[in-house]
């Protein structure tokens, strides 16, 4: 039986529980690849499955990580259009792990990496890209001409959806700590808001849709920037439908889920040069607890990103 490292939880809680240990490597099943994972990337997801939430005790030992790049090893019999050899990127569902030497790809996951990128700023893109994706445009809703404000600009979704957002043609406003003005500037938002110092609710008017990735307060002094019919979207719980209500627009929950073609759109929106991916810092699988830990902390700009393949 050929064995793979991978990192694995057998109880929750912090950082602490994480351990690396030897396992079997997954065979895929009919309509599956085995992707031979080069990288992949941390999402607050990992460490709030990690604490307790979204997965039942009775789901342990579970492997962590949700976003892979890699190249695949093996192919079930039923896959069309991928060979062995090709680099893809993907968004695993919660039952599999990507911290780990190899990693089960279902069809509707996975999409061909884009041409321009290694496998280390690939494996930022999956979950970030389609939470950000989703979001703004399933959602959503956004059209051209619109105008969204997204707060948390900065971080691992909102710097996407700052992207996204403008190479759909919206006016993008987004909320941001001041060192990190600049950097959205430059990805393309139209208006930065340095939220420590000035209250977003005096500059954004007339929003057709605020994405927010805050929550909080930030959530709760959202609902008056938004024009009658406007949106509220938010990662983080379900916003209140009756504030919804009082303020004549709409609000949805959500989390983002595993999307093939998407991926692949977001893949050419890369490769077209209009979509760059922030790399914060990068971790070998060995150092994945610091890596976890500097995601935890919060405030980071871009993406964080562990290698297996150096």
């Amino acid at each position: 039986m050929t064995m793979m490292k991978a990192v694995r939880i057998h109880r929750f809680g912090g950082s602490e529980v994480m351990e690396i240990e030897e396992v079997p490597v997954p065979q895929p099943q009919e309509s599956e690849v085995l992707v031979r994972v080069h990288a992949a990337s941390v999402n607050p997801v990992d460490y709030k499955i990690r604490r307790g939430g979204y997965v039942g005790a009775d789901k342990l030992p579970l492997t962590l990580g949700r976003d892979a790049s890699g190249v695949v090893e093996s192919i079930g019999a039923r896959v069309e259009r991928v060979e062995r050899g090709d680099a893809i990127y993907a968004m695993l569902g919660p039952d599999r792990g990507a911290f780990a030497g190899y990693a089960v790809v279902k069809t509707g996951e996975g999409a061909p990496k884009p041409a321009r990128l290694g496998h280390v700023e690939a494996a930022a893109v999956p979950l970030a890209g389609l939470t950000a994706w989703q979001g703004l445009f399933d959602h959503g809703g956004l059209k051209p001409g619109q105008r969204v404000l997204i707060h948390g600009g900065a971080g691992g979704v909102g710097h996407f959806a700052v992207q996204f957002a403008k190479a759909k043609g919206a006016t993008v406003l987004t909320t941001v700590s001041g060192e990190d003005i600049g950097f959205v500037r430059d990805l393309g938002a139209d208006q930065a808001i340095d939220y420590k110092t000035q209250r977003f609710e005096e500059i954004a008017r007339d929003i057709d849709l605020v994405f927010d990735l805050v929550a909080g307060e930030t959530q709760e002094r959202s609902w008056s920037v938004l024009k009658p019919g406007g949106i509220l979207v938010s990662t983080l719980g379900q916003p209140s439908s009756q504030k919804a209500a009082q303020h004549k627009v709409r609000a949805i929950g959500y989390r983002a889920q595993p999307n093939a073609a998407e991926l692949a759109e977001i893949g050419r929106l890369i490769d077209d040069g209009k979509v760059r991916i922030v790399i914060a810092a990068t971790f070998p699988l060995a150092r994945v607890r610091e890596a976890e830990e500097l995601l935890e902390r919060g405030r980071v700009r871009g993406k964080i990103v562990v290698t297996l393949v150096a």
